[in-house]
């Protein structure tokens, strides 16, 4: 692979990257304080905080994640009725009012967190100015807009049809089950 292969995999990959390095730090985090209490009476004093702080961060990135991989909890029952050009215009059109809203809420937090959050609101155990953790919010919701548009500069564009996770496993189990329900059959 090339430096610029390489490049291009890490950023488009990054929100994943960034969860799974969050996800594993705080469990082993919330591991540590476990075992610290059980057997040796002691806990990490701000392990607990950082380990939410984490947490929400994770949360909101791999909701970025859920929006690249068009994985998202819609109602789509109703586009199976529609003519595809129908349907492709009007998820499209749900599409953008989400990216509005998005860029909405991306305007507002970073309102609060820049403008209107006081310097003086700390993490109680840390120290660490609050606007760090709050953040994520004005991050995560530009993400998630850009990974939205993307989807649809792909589907537009590139004619690429995007398929959620979920969707395809059902398909492989449904495969799955036709083989063995198959197998069965020749075997009586």
């Amino acid at each position: 692979m090339t430096i610029k292969r390489v490049a291009l995999h890490i950023v488009d990959h990054i929100e994943e990257y960034i969860c799974a390095f969050l996800l594993g730090t705080f469990v082993l985090l919330l591991f540590v304080q476990i075992i610290l209490r059980q057997f040796f009476s002691y806990s990490i004093p701000w392990g607990e905080e950082v380990a939410t702080y984490m947490f929400v961060w994770f949360a909101y990135l791999g909701a970025v994640v859920a929006a690249k991989m068009s994985a998202h909890n819609r109602v789509t029952f109703q586009f199976r009725f529609f003519p595809p050009i129908v349907k492709k215009v009007t998820e499209s059109i749900a599409d953008l009012l989400w990216v509005a809203f998005n860029l909405y809420f991306t305007w507002l937090s970073y309102e609060f967190v820049f403008n209107r959050m006081n310097l003086f609101w700390r993490s109680q155990t840390t120290g660490i100015p609050m606007k760090y953790f709050f953040m994520v919010l004005p991050v995560a919701f530009l993400l998630m807009s850009i990974r939205i548009l993307w989807n649809n500069y792909l589907i537009w564009f590139k004619h690429v049809e995007l398929v959620d996770p979920e969707s395809q496993e059902l398909e492989a189990i449904k495969r799955q089950g036709a083989k063995a329900r198959d197998s069965v059959v020749e075997g009586a």
